[in-house]
C-alpha cells in the first residue's frame, strides 16, 4: 500500500494545547485571539479606531531576522473631543506569549476602547509579527519600527492625521500587558540608547503583569503544583536563537543583564495580580528598578484576588475598572519638578 502523501501534514511536531500547534510541514494552528473585529466607532465608549500599514525597513529597524523590508499593521485609537486639543500618546503592545493574539481580536479592541475613553489618549496598538514564524527578536524590530513611525509626526507633518493634529509628543508613554509589557521594558531599554537616535523623549511606561522569566524560580513559583514548568518553555519556543530563560531579553534582572539604571524614560508603573504566575517576577522588577540608580519614578499596583489578563476577560469588574483608573491617572500627570 503506498503511503499517504499527506501523511506528513498532519505530523505534529510542537503542542501546547489550549494555545498553540505547530505541524512539521510549517503549518501553525493557534487557538485563541483569532478573531477580528473591524475598526470602528463605539458610541458607548465613545472612542474612534481605525487601521494604518507601517513600513519596515533595515534602515528603520537594523532588522537582523527577516526580510529588508515588511509592512506591520497596527490600530489607532481616538477619543472622542469636543475641542481641537493636545492628548498623551500612548503606543500599545498587545499580550499572547508573543505567539498569539493582535490588536484586532475582540478582547484587545474592546480593552483599548475602555482605556482610551478612561484616559482620554490616542493609541496606536501594535500589530507586531509573531513567533513561531517570525521568532524574537521579531516582534522588537517591529515594535521599535511602529516607536519610530510614531515619532516620524512629532513636528506635524507625519502621514496619519490623528497624531499630526491630537498627539502630544511632550507626553509619550508605552504600555503593554504580559508579552506586550515585556516588549514595552524593552523598548524603553532601547529608547535609552543614544546610538539608536530616538527623537522623542518617553514620558513614562505601564508595564501590565509583565511577562519577565528566569532559571531560577523565586517567590510562588517553587510551590506545589510546580508552576515555573509550565511557564519554562515559552521564550525557548518563540526566542530559539537565545533560549536561555536568563537571557536579559526575558530577564532583565539577571546577572551580567544591562542596567536598568539606563531606561530611557521618566517614570514607571508596574500592575501586577494576586494570583499571576509572573507575580514575583513583577515585584522583583519593581525593586531592582528602584535601586538600580536609574533617575525616575517608579510605582507599583497589585490587584488582589485575581489572575493573569483578567482585565481582558471580565472588563466590567471593579477591579478592572480600579487598573484601568489607575493607569489613566499615570498617563495623565507629569514628571515631579525635580525629575523632569
Amino acid at each position: 500500500m503506498e503511503p499517504d502523501g499527506n501523511s506528513s501534514k498532519s505530523e505534529v511536531a510542537f503542542e501546547r494545547f489550549p494555545m498553540i500547534r505547530v505541524y512539521k510541514d510549517g503549518r501553525v494552528e493557534r487557538f485563541f485571539g483569532t478573531d477580528v473585529v473591524p475598526p470602528s466607532t463605539d458610541t458607548e465608549a465613545g472612542v474612534s479606531s481605525r487601521d494604518v500599514t507601517i513600513t519596515v525597513t533595515t534602515t528603520a529597524t537594523a532588522a537582523t531576522s527577516g526580510p529588508p523590508s515588511h509592512t506591520v499593521s497596527a490600530r489607532l485609537f481616538l477619543p472622542k473631543l469636543t475641542e481641537p486639543q493636545k492628548l498623551p500618546l500612548l503606543i500599545y503592545f498587545h499580550g499572547g506569549g508573543f505567539f498569539a493574539s493582535s490588536p484586532f481580536a475582540a478582547i484587545n479592541h474592546g480593552y483599548l476602547n475602555a482605556l482610551v475613553a478612561e484616559a482620554k489618549v490616542v493609541a496606536v496598538s501594535v500589530n507586531y509579527r509573531k513567533a513561531p514564524e517570525h521568532p524574537i527578536p521579531a516582534a522588537y524590530e517591529d515594535s521599535w519600527a511602529a516607536i519610530q513611525w510614531a515619532a516620524s509626526h512629532c513636528d506635524g507633518d507625519g502621514p496619519e492625521a490623528w497624531l499630526n493634529d491630537h498627539a502630544d509628543f511632550g507626553k509619550v508613554f508605552l504600555a503593554g500587558e504580559s508579552s506586550g509589557a515585556n516588549i514595552a521594558h524593552n523598548m524603553a531599554t532601547a529608547a535609552g540608547n543614544p546610538e539608536l537616535g530616538l527623537n522623542i523623549r518617553l514620558l513614562g511606561v505601564a508595564l501590565v503583569q509583565p511577562f519577565f522569566w528566569g532559571s531560577k524560580p523565586i517567590g510562588s513559583e517553587d510551590l506545589p503544583p510546580n508552576r515555573k514548568a509550565d511557564m519554562d518553555w515559552l521564550w525557548p519556543f518563540v526566542c530559539p536563537s537565545k533560549p536561555d530563560n536568563d537571557e536579559p531579553w526575558i530577564n532583565p534582572v539577571a546577572d551580567g543583564a544591562p542596567s536598568l539604571a539606563g531606561l530611557g524614560c521618566g517614570r514607571v508603573l508596574v500592575c501586577v495580580a494576586e494570583k499571576d504566575i509572573l507575580r514575583d517576577r513583577g515585584w522583583l522588577y519593581y525593586e531592582a528598578l528602584g535601586r538600580s540608580g536609574w533617575m525616575g519614578v517608579v510605582e507599583i499596583m497589585e490587584t488582589e484576588g485575581e489572575g493573569h489578563g483578567f482585565h481582558l476577560f471580565d472588563r466590567g469588574s471593579e477591579k478592572t475598572k480600579d487598573l484601568i483608573r489607575r493607569l489613566a491617572d499615570f498617563f495623565n500627570r507629569d514628571m515631579p519638578p525635580l525629575i523632569s
